[in-house]
């Protein structure tokens, strides 16, 4: 079955990670922990010390992408910082605004009772005037 494995056929033995293999030499199995990786050295295939260096290139690589990505990780949490920091200012202004929009609507509401009483007084004044005259 370990021989099917390297074929890209899915066995007990390596658990999926056929495309991971560098060589014939080598075979993978299921590890405990979800960061390990077991290799299985056939002796009589293939040459230990460049199965060694292309593992150490391989994690060179991964170190790299590793990096990156925190790296990106770091940029895109201080975006997201920024986008929060704009979104609270954005609030306060709001707020603000609509602070400054309630005093307005007080304001012209009492402009509309003021308006409202002096109408009703020149009224009453007109009624008044009009009740003199039509007794003379």
């Amino acid at each position: 079955m370990a021989s099917n494995s390297y074929r890209g056929g899915s066995s007990f033995y390596n658990g999926d990670a056929a495309p991971y293999r560098s060589r014939e030499g080598l075979s993978t199995r299921p590890a405990a922990a979800s960061d390990e990786i077991q290799l299985q050295i056939d002796p009589m295939q293939g040459d230990l010390d460049d199965q060694i260096v292309g593992l150490h290139g391989q994690v060179k690589r991964l170190r790299n992408i590793a990096q990156e990505i925190g790296t990106e990780a770091k940029s895109q949490q201080d975006f997201l910082d920024q986008l929060q920091m704009t979104l609270i200012k954005a609030q306060a202004g709001v707020k603000n605004n609509v602070r400054r929009l309630n005093k307005k609507i007080i304001q012209n509401g009492s402009n509309h009772v003021v308006q409202v009483v002096v109408f009703a007084l020149i009224c009453f004044f007109i009624v008044y005037m009009w009740s003199k005259i039509s007794r003379k």
